[in-house]
């Protein structure tokens, strides 16, 4: 082998080592930029929880509530008084807990419903789940009618239960019609407009006090926050998160169209009826605790992906994270207006939520989706 020869080699083996090393520092710079995002989420949860633990009408600073807290696992380090352990404990953690689990289980639904039907308009909301749910606990709360138990087991279980019909309707269409993505939304579309002129139709021959009742929860709140809602509550998403997880590389491969997923090795109708039931029941599980909350499945996901882009494997449960945090945010707003009185939290998501969302959708000069 001649100098030159030898030369070029050296040249070019250098060349390779350089373009590689640029490359696993681009992929650095891409991992770590969406580990910082859900860092930040999470730091927000705790700072916004604290916060939180120390509104109300009883005097509580910070430093006691996060006290209050830390006591029941190291209560050699931390102090606290009853007084201060039943307010933190059992009136406003319960809340805050809520708002967490639902603000999180309602984001990677919507994540995974937009990624599944490729549609930036899919959400719990807008393929009726939440309507169906809200025709079910209007049954319940008007009428007396339902399916399981009586009081407020009668309206968990009559909300569940109704708030699957849309959701078997749209697996249906994809199962035995070959719907396609977008007829999956029509439908979903149809199914919702269904279910809420049922409900309007309840609520004009409703008494008076059963109309508030009724539409009280409807408008979606984190009121009803108990430990044993809160634990119920968790064992869905524990059930369900990982499942969804797990999916998100089909769903990065299923967005190349559905011909490129079938040919890379991925059952697409399975996974897109998988995705789909997993997906609808953790809305379901929520809306049964919390009512129709329906802005943040649809807005979470979008933030998220304009803030580390497109990729599913983040984005699902990045959504979870800042749905979280932007959920418990707006319900401390909504508790910090007009105190002592209380906003529900369904009003506040759309009172803040919405303007935000347009001036991000404004602001993005770039497709994210």
């Amino acid at each position: 082998m001649t100098s030159t020869e030898s030369t070029r080699e050296c040249e070019t083996t250098t060349e390779k080592r350089t373009k590689r090393l640029e490359i696993q520092e681009q992929y650095r710079k891409f991992v770590g930029r969406k580990i910082f995002f859900i860092s930040f989420c999470l730091f927000l949860i705790v700072l916004i929880s604290g916060i939180s633990l120390s509104l109300g009408s009883a005097s509580v600073t910070l430093f006691e509530a996060y006290s209050a807290v830390f006591n029941r696992f190291f209560p050699d380090y931390f102090h606290t008084t009853d007084f201060f352990d039943v307010v933190v404990w059992d009136l406003r953690l319960p809340r805050i807990v809520l708002g967490i689990l639902a603000g999180f289980g309602l984001a990677i639904a919507g994540a995974s419903m937009q990624g599944i039907l490729k549609n930036p308009l899919a959400s719990p909301y807008t393929l009726g789940i939440a309507h169906g749910a809200g025709f079910g606990a209007t049954l319940a709360i008007i009428y007396g009618v339902g399916f399981y138990g009586i009081g407020r087991l009668l309206l968990i279980g009559n909300a569940f239960i109704f708030s699957l019909v849309p959701a078997f309707v749209i697996l249906g269409l994809s199962r035995y019609k070959r719907a396609t993505p977008e007829t999956m939304i029509l439908a979903g579309i149809a199914m919702g407009y269904l279910f809420s002129a049922a409900t309007s139709l309840m609520y004009y021959f409703a008494e008076p006090e059963a109309l508030k009742l009724a539409a009280i929860w409807i408008i979606g709140s984190l009121g009803r926050g108990s430990w044993g809602n809160d634990a119920s509550l968790a064992i869905i998403l524990v059930c369900c998160s990982p499942l969804l997880l797990m999916k998100a590389w089909d769903l990065n491969v299923m967005g190349a169209g559905d011909e490129t997923a079938k040919s890379l090795g991925v059952n697409v109708e399975r996974t897109r009826i998988s995705v789909m039931m997993v997906a609808s029941l953790a809305a379901a599980g929520i809306i049964c605790f919390t009512g129709t909350i329906g802005f943040v499945g649809l807005v979470a996901p979008h933030i998220t992906r304009m803030v580390i882009g497109g990729d599913n494997r983040f984005v699902i449960l990045a959504s979870g994270v800042f749905g979280a945090a932007f959920l418990i945010g707006m319900d401390l707003i909504a508790r910090m207006v007009i105190a002592p009185t209380i906003i529900p939290v369904g009003i506040m998501t759309a009172f803040m939520g919405a303007p935000i969302f347009i001036y991000l959708i404004m602001r993005k000069k770039k497709d994210y989706w």
